[in-house]
């Protein structure tokens, strides 16, 4: 029987799908959503770090699925959705975070740094949700959280192919959001400043001042619990004071 839904478990019984969610943001994602009751599954490309995250979700009696998956190959997001939903259930919530990053001037960047980093922040969004919308459509209801990027608005010297990537999320999902509110599914895109992760070097700052993985799980949670009839599509995050 399924846990009915409270006011401390509100998304009892959803089912949840991380991408990127071994570290970093995307498993403070995952620890959030399973506090607040979700069946989540998390994929990544390093099993090691996936078995270690399973594992720490699960100490606390959260019913967790990795799976190991490259979200820029479309064969892998297949294999991922079908698990996923096989042994957890209907996918609901579709948090797409997977994200690299290379920086330097345009003209000292090669192809590959263009292809990976463009397919791992953009293309991958277009796959993994291409992949659930359908099901999401079918049940008329759904929420897809595009983790993003301030840089998706601003940009800065070397930071050329990750604001490329960046902006074009936005546009990504403003449009999806246009697309698929009609079927009862909202979009929307998180926006955070600089998170104190080792996804980019920190070098000289002080991390206790920068933005924190669990404060974008928190924008997550507000995204997910939000009324029925409303609709954010979009939350800036910036630290209160300048690291």
């Amino acid at each position: 029987m399924a846990e009915p839904k409270s006011e401390n478990r509100p998304l009892a019984g959803a089912v949840a799908l991380v991408t990127g969610g071994s570290r970093g943001i995307g498993l403070a994602i995952a620890r959030r959503l399973t506090k607040l009751g979700a069946l989540v599954c998390i994929c990544g490309r390093d099993a090691a770090h996936l078995e270690a995250a399973a594992a720490e979700l699960k100490r606390d009696g959260a019913k967790i699925l990795a799976v190991p998956a490259d979200v820029s190959r479309a064969s892998d997001i297949r294999n991922l959705v079908e698990k996923a939903q096989r042994e957890l259930g209907p996918i609901e919530i579709l948090i797409n975070n997977a994200g690299t990053y290379r920086s330097g001037p345009i003209h000292q960047l090669a192809e590959s740094d263009w292809d990976v980093v463009l397919d791992t922040n953009l293309k991958s969004v277009f796959l993994v949700s291409g992949a659930v919308i359908p099901y999401m459509i079918e049940r008329k209801r759904g929420h897809i959280i595009n983790i993003s990027s301030l840089a998706g608005k601003n940009a800065f010297a070397g930071g050329g192919i990750y604001c490329a990537s960046k902006w074009g999320l936005q546009g990504l999902t403003a449009c999806m959001a246009e697309d698929l509110r009609a079927y009862g599914i909202r979009v929307a895109a998180v926006c955070p400043g600089t998170v104190a992760t080792d996804f980019s070097p920190h070098t000289g700052r002080d991390t206790s001042k920068m933005l924190q993985a669990d404060d974008v799980a928190h924008a997550v949670e507000s995204l997910l619990t939000q009324a029925p009839q409303s609709f954010i599509s979009e939350i800036d995050i910036r630290p209160t004071q300048k690291p």
